[in-house]
């Protein structure tokens, strides 16, 4: 059985490697970064910073904002300003994010926690790549 995390499970620092795969532009990306996801209130307050690069462009200095909650037993994942974004039992670790026409599906893998990887597929008209996030325990 794969480890299933509760929410405190990530607090602290990790190191995020991430590959864009956008089949859309046939162009690639790459991120290297790093998150810290700190305590907020009864939440987990997650910010990242890094380079991404896209392309044959230059990187430029990347940044998100997130706010993980824990409600009835799913881990609950907002915007930065508080919008919903999506939410995932632990134990089945998918899930959907709506944002017509395109469509966000994310899997989590926990398997070989405290590395965790984040895969996002996205279609749609104006979409199609796969987003790839490894995370590991950073200093």
């Amino acid at each position: 059985m794969s480890f299933v995390p509760q929410l405190y499970d990530f607090a602290g620092k990790w190191t995020i490697g991430r590959l864009i795969e956008d089949r859309l532009s046939g162009q690639d990306g790459r991120f290297e970064g790093r998150a810290v996801f700190r305590p907020d209130g009864g939440a987990l307050a997650y910010r990242e910073e890094g380079r991404l690069a896209l392309g044959t462009r230059p990187a430029m200095v990347a940044t998100r904002d997130y706010l993980w909650r824990e409600e009835a037993g799913r881990i609950v994942v907002a915007y930065g300003d508080g919008r919903p974004f999506h939410d995932f039992d632990p134990a089945r670790p998918e899930a959907r994010h709506a944002c017509p026409p395109d469509d966000y599906r994310v899997r989590y893998d926990f398997s070989r926690w405290p590395d965790w990887v984040a895969v996002w597929t996205v279609s749609g008209p104006r979409k199609d790549y796969t987003m790839t996030s490894r995370y590991s325990r950073g200093e």
